[in-house]
């Protein structure tokens, strides 16, 4: 038996070192007598077999173009909104399309992806921020993918025209933004049932909240607690406006300047997540509104404490009832608002005024039928009817259209209407508005996944990689 491979003379001669006296000098004696027991210096050439195997296993794999492409796309459409079902989906489909074996795992805040096969795999994960609806900018995405899934331009050419995307300015200036609050809080407080009085006070608080959102900006710390002051500071607002001689509904106004803040649109995404089998990602997003809504109304009670003890209670005034044509106004200028906060391209502002007719239509038409919780089913169910057709028809995003008509479905008000009953020790009319919230958002996601059943969904790619193709999208040129 000899020691011949350099790495166990490495060992010998470690193990030789650490031996005490006695034991080095038996050692010596045995090592006389038996040579091949003498420890081996590594020859150069062993040296250099060893280094070039430790050089190889400290290299990182060969950069692949498709990969990067697939991790941009999946940055690019969570921070645009996507739901965790949809995401792993669509990131699903362009790794086969691309010819990767891949899977994926999203959260609303990280996205995890593993490429190769199961026992050899490289994994990332992306640390993302729960990103808001960006329309405009999921259409890009949108268009980049179908070129490079269609063979259009590669990997490395789609990755470069996601950053420009992502690096792109904001459509549009803080000053129109700030508007839109103030044109959807307005719109609000009608479809709350408001008359004009709680239209104009809702408008005017949704401009001031419209410029705080603004501040969110330049202090990103701010962000943190945005909603909370935000809340609090309608609910100083709406009182006062009511204490000055304003006849108001102050709850009506106060819910309708913070409207654009309650995560309506977020609970129901919840709810489809957890009905898809998405549960990590449907619970973390569940909970995350619930907090948000729990935020918020701790915002409106302190702000309503704090004008009562500084101007005293607020009288809170009879609804003047408006007639229905007015609801048509706000369901042709609400969108506007909805184009400018979802940053929708101005080309879509006809589809979506004609998906909130829709949803609001269907809803309405639902609730005489089948009544309020129930209604909302079939609102779901036109608007995800109508956006696959949409979709199929101009090949574009479904959300383009989807998103908007659901936000005038989502029981947001619903939810902070129970919390501000079980604050106000309400606690049978706190349950009932918290059950009637999770029913109208279940039957929101029904509609929605039957729509999907219903109608034909636009598939995303189509056609196969070939393999002179797949070579170039790897970067090798073909001979």
């Amino acid at each position: 038996m000899s020691w011949d491979f350099p790495v166990t003379g490495l060992v010998a001669q470690e193990a030789t070192r650490r031996m005490p006296m006695p034991a080095i000098a038996c050692f010596t004696r045995l090592s006389n007598v038996f040579p091949s027991l003498k420890p081996q210096v590594p020859s150069p050439a062993s040296f250099a077999a060893l280094s070039s195997v430790m050089t190889f296993a400290a290299q990182p794999a060969t950069h692949d173009p498709r990969i990067a492409f697939i991790l941009r796309l999946g940055r690019a459409l969570h921070t645009s909104g996507y739901a965790a079902d949809r995401l792993e989906e669509a990131l699903g489909r362009s790794a086969d399309q691309l010819g990767i074996e891949a899977q994926f795992f999203s959260t609303p805040t990280s996205i995890m992806a593993s490429f190769g096969p199961q026992d050899d795999q490289r994994t990332f994960m992306i640390r993302v921020e729960p990103g808001e609806s960006n329309l405009g900018k999921l259409a890009g995405v949108d268009k980049v993918t179908r070129d490079v899934l269609n063979r259009v331009i590669t990997p490395l050419e789609g990755s470069a025209r996601i950053d420009l995307i992502e690096a792109a300015p904001e459509r549009y200036g803080p000053a129109l933004q700030t508007l839109a609050f103030a044109i959807v809080s307005g719109g609000a407080a009608r479809f709350l049932g408001g008359g004009w009085h709680e239209i104009v006070a809702g408008a005017a608080i949704g401009l001031v909240i419209g410029g705080l959102a603004l501040l969110t900006r330049r202090r990103p710390t701010f962000g943190r607690v945005f909603e909370l002051v935000a809340a609090f500071t309608a609910s100083l607002l709406a009182a006062t406006i009511a204490n000055a001689g304003f006849p108001i509904s102050v709850f009506l106004v106060t819910l309708a300047g913070v409207i654009v803040l309650i995560p309506g649109l977020t609970l129901t995404t919840a709810m489809r997540e957890l009905s898809s089998r998405h549960l990590a990602s449907g619970t973390a997003r569940f909970m995350g509104a619930l907090v948000l809504l729990l935020g918020i109304t701790f915002g409106i009670a302190i702000g309503a404490k704090t004008a009562a003890l500084a101007i005293g209670t607020p009288h809170s005034s009879a609804v003047i009832e408006l007639p229905d044509w007015t609801l048509l106004i706000s369901l042709l200028i609400s969108p506007l608002g909805f184009t400018v906060l979802l940053k929708a391209e101005p080309r879509d502002v006809p589809w979506i005024i004609v998906a909130g007719i829709v949803a609001f239509t269907g809803a309405y038409a639902g609730s005489n039928a089948l009544g309020a919780e129930l209604g909302a089913f079939v609102g779901g169910l036109l608007t995800g009817i109508g956006s696959n057709w949409y979709a199929r028809l101009t090949n574009r995003p479904s959300q383009i259209t989807l998103v908007p008509g659901l936000l005038l479905l989502v029981p947001g008000s619903v939810g902070l209407r129970s919390l501000a009953s079980l604050l106000d020790k309400n606690v049978m009319v706190g349950v009932e508005s918290a059950f009637r919230m999770v029913l109208i958002a279940v039957s929101l996601v029904a509609g929605i996944l039957i729509a999907n059943v219903v109608s034909p969904r636009r598939q995303l790619m189509d056609g196969s990689l070939s393999g002179e193709w797949e070579a170039k999208s790897r970067g090798i040129t073909s001979s």
